[in-house]
């Protein structure tokens, strides 16, 4: 197996975008040879714990209403380019995504990832639901087979946090400065959401230097 590493904030569109290009490609290559483990990095490291208006929030860091229509307008031709359904109008709230880090970690300790990951995805960019609320990332978790109570429980204390930050720490020294960012073999750094018929030349050739 090879290792694809994926640095991704489960609140950035450009990572469901290509998160869903990625699992394009792999359902046409059900023999790929990736083992795929997502490692934290918070697009707003600063925001309160309780996350903050997301109208409010883009127009203050865009600069204005029009700035931040204009800021999304690539992210909503390119979901619909990629057929990648998103619900802007439903998000109501941007949350700090440190609690639901946490919980993507958890669920690799008991082999889930990915799919709490796309759960994230669809319960924040089509539900619209908060996914920095305690309540709405334990449900996430019974959805996907997880034990809702421990997970409740342990987002009560402060377990893993420092884990989380060292490891958002460490992408960004190793320059990391923006999501999506693939690394394949802990070698090959793959930067944005890049359409299947790069990640089919891909496993391609990494099953073919595999043959050889």
């Amino acid at each position: 197996m090879i290792k694809l590493d994926i640095i991704s904030d489960p609140i950035c569109p450009w990572c469901y975008i290509g998160k869903a290009q990625l699992d394009r490609a792999l359902e046409q290559r059900p023999d790929h040879p990736f083992e795929i483990e997502w490692h934290p990095f918070q697009l707003n490291p600063d925001m309160p714990a309780g996350g903050m208006d997301r109208r409010s929030y883009l127009e203050t860091k865009f600069g204005g209403k029009d700035a931040a229509f204009k800021a999304y307008q690539p992210v909503v031709e390119h979901a619909k380019n990629a057929g990648v359904q998103i619900e802007f109008d439903k998000i109501q709230t941007t949350p700090n995504t440190l609690d639901a880090h946490r919980l993507i970690h958890w669920a690799g300790i008991e082999g889930r990832q990915t799919p709490v990951v796309s759960a994230l995805f669809k319960a924040y960019f089509k539900e619209g639901r908060d996914i920095g609320s305690h309540e709405v990332l334990a449900d996430v978790a019974d959805s996907m087979g997880m034990d809702a109570a421990l997970v409740l429980k342990l987002l009560g204390t402060d377990s893993d946090v420092d884990d989380i930050k060292k490891r958002d720490a460490h992408s960004r020294e190793m320059g990391v400065n923006s999501v999506p960012t693939f690394i394949v073999a802990s070698q090959h750094a793959v930067p944005g959401a890049q359409p299947p018929e790069l990640w089919l030349k891909v496993i391609d050739e990494v099953l073919q230097g595999a043959r050889e």
